[in-house]
């Protein structure tokens, strides 16, 4: 007898469904894909509806429906944190209220409601849906979990065992003792939005020196010996006011936050430097103790902090365990799936099958909608677009790589969306990794943000430790890791004005710093994605073709949208990208459109202020 499970994540950030039949995941994807807002924090209703199309279901076949958390619980920590620090914290009860009193609380009745069917409706807690959500998929039969991130209902840490199809919990750390929090702290005092702009923090670290790691580990977080960890919450504003610092913090970091969109200064810079080293000791602190307590040799990762793929590169090459493993979707929206997981697994006695060939079952994490050519055409008639169909996978692979070749930017759209925040190569830009100006050009004419953004490498798994200091063997398929450019490969870099104080990032950025240096960071690290042919062929394709024009097995991949907008999901959300923007040629599956042969689109500049700049 079939079992269909729909996990949901909703009502905090990140919103998600995921559909789990017999075990095996058929459909997930992030509400923001389908509304267009950004981290959309709504029901996901147009996530589920894709989820029950892409099982060829109704919502009366659904044996359950899954919740990420526990919203009693959640209520329980938000009243009891708020009445300790009473009558601070009015100011933030104000603003909570809405949701822990309001439809979470009664997340039931309210998706009972929505299907319109009696459907059981199952709760799980948080950082419990983040373990399934990486143990499940992984590739490990038993292993270690650590999950980290803000905070769930209480936990913000945990280590767990997984054998089998159980999850055993062992250890955890609770609010407002959290380890996310603390680096989201830095975000927001470094100008950036929280729960959006931690990336760019860890972009920014490699600028700076950790002149402020002892602060940090004297005044903010107490590491002990066995990874737990200790805030000094005096010196935090999460915990009774709307600001995630206060002016005790402000103090301890020579002034008040940067202002949001203000010039980026050598102390921000050294800040995120300060923020990273420490997160990474902690980070590490913890993976020791999990696996002395486990005596597992594999780990699986979630959890927001899980997504700090320079903390996951450090920690891959301590060699504190043999294997990691890390959920593509490692924040909120991946707990629906392993709310889901877990269900099916637990709940419905769904046997675990463990791939014997050694690899994980998250399917390229290519898990969102496909658009059929009839699709696709629609939407380009209806815009008068011309274009150009190749069907042969080989010969358009090879005129894709030959745009790249001559410099030319690719919106590169092809078979299932990802689940997660990264472009794995379904909704991908394409660029030529060689060019120094690839950075800046595609950062400022193309994305629309900060040019000291680093861009991923898609390299050819076979031809990884070519290019990159990787161990033999070690893959990163979700682009979770960062490594070392190799040595060989690297140019010396004039830094004189910025080491004596200069701040003007851009004369650094548009130095060569490799013999690929639109994809090597300042310290000669790269956020590395490996690229084999058996989860997308395609995009496989594309390098394989490249390498024989250009003997360089690696492309420039960064996320399809533009800031503020999320990862674009349809043909529609692709060719407009693309008309607003500076790209060159868009690929939708066999359609090759270039701009100079495209229509006039109307654009008066006004669309890029719709989106809330993150």
């Amino acid at each position: 007898m079939t079992t269909n499970v729909l996990g949901i994540s909703a009502f905090y950030h990140d919103s998600a469904a995921a559909l789990v039949r017999d075990g095996e995941i058929i459909a997930a994807a992030q509400e923001e894909r389908f509304s267009r807002k950004k981290h959309d924090p709504r029901f996901p209703r147009g996530a589920i509806n894709y989820c029950l199309e892409e099982a060829f279901i109704e919502a009366d076949e659904l044996d359950a429906v899954v919740f990420y958390d526990n919203p009693l619980l959640t209520f329980d920590r938000v009243l009891q944190s708020l009445l300790s620090v009473a009558p601070r914290g009015l100011e933030q009860w104000m603003h909570a209220a809405p949701s822990v009193l309001g439809i979470k609380l009664f997340a039931a009745d309210f998706i009972r409601d929505y299907f319109k069917t009696d459907v059981p409706v199952l709760f799980t807690r948080h950082h419990l849906s983040h373990a399934a959500s990486t143990f499940y998929p992984s590739p490990f039969e038993r292993a270690a979990i650590l999950t980290m991130d803000g905070v769930g209902e209480w936990a913000t840490t945990s280590i767990n065992l997984g054998e089998g199809d159980r999850i055993t919990p062992l250890k955890e750390i609770q609010y407002p003792h959290s380890l996310g929090l603390l680096y989201s702290a830095f975000t927001y005092f470094c100008g950036f939005k929280v729960n959006s702009g931690e990336y760019k923090l860890m972009g920014l670290a490699p600028y700076g020196t950790p002149r402020y790691a002892d602060t940090i580990r004297e005044n903010l977080i107490s590491i002990r010996p066995d990874g737990s960890y200790r805030l000094h919450t005096e010196f935090l504003g999460y915990l009774d006011s709307e600001r995630m610092t206060n002016d005790r913090f402000a103090a301890l970091f020579d002034g008040p936050p940067r202002e949001p969109e203000s010039r980026i200064t050598r102390r921000e810079m050294d800040i995120a430097a300060s923020i990273q080293v420490v997160t990474e000791e902690a980070v590490l602190a913890l993976a020791r103790h999990a696996r002395e307590i486990t005596g597992a040799t594999d780990l699986c990762l979630a959890g927001g902090v899980a997504l700090n793929c320079v903390a996951n590169g450090k920690l891959q090459r301590e060699g504190i365990f043999d294997r990691v493993w890390i959920q593509p979707a490692a924040g909120d929206a991946g707990g629906a799936l392993g709310a889901a997981l877990l269900a099916s697994y637990r709940h419905f006695g769904v046997p675990r099958c463990v791939r014997s060939d050694g690899r994980d079952s998250q399917h390229g994490s290519y898990l969102g909608p496909r658009y059929s050519e009839a699709e696709i055409d629609a939407v380009l008639d209806r815009y008068q677009a011309p274009r150009h169909r190749i069907t042969a996978r080989d010969e358009r692979a090879d005129a894709i790589a030959a745009a790249i070749e001559q410099g030319k930017t690719v919106g590169y759209f092809a078979g299932r969306m990802e689940f997660g925040p990264r472009a794995l190569g379904a909704r991908s830009i394409l660029g030529d990794p060689r060019q120094a100006e690839t950075q800046v050009a595609m950062n400022l004419k193309i994305k629309f943000r900060e040019s000291f953004r680093p861009f991923a490498p898609s390299v050819l798994a076979e031809r990884t430790a070519d290019y990159f200091d990787i161990d033999c063997g070690v893959e990163s398929p979700y682009m979770l890791l960062v490594a070392p450019v190799r040595e060989e490969r690297r140019l010396s870099m004039e830094t004189g004005a910025f080491d004596h104080g200069d701040d003007d990032m851009l004369s650094l950025v548009r130095q060569p710093r490799s013999d690929i240096p639109a994809v090597t960071h300042i310290d000669y690290s790269a956020r590395l994605q490996t690229v084999g042919p058996r989860e997308h062929p395609d995009y496989h394709a594309v390098i394989q073709a490249f390498e024989r024009r250009t003997g360089c097995p690696v492309i420039v991949n960064t996320s399809f949208n533009v800031r503020g907008e999320p990862i674009v999901c349809s043909p529609d959300d692709a060719y407009r990208c693309f008309m607003r923007t500076g790209l060159d040629l868009l690929v939708l599956e066999d359609s090759l459109l270039w701009k100079d042969e495209q229509p006039e689109f109307p654009d008066d500049g006004s669309w890029r202020k719709t989106y809330e700049l993150d």
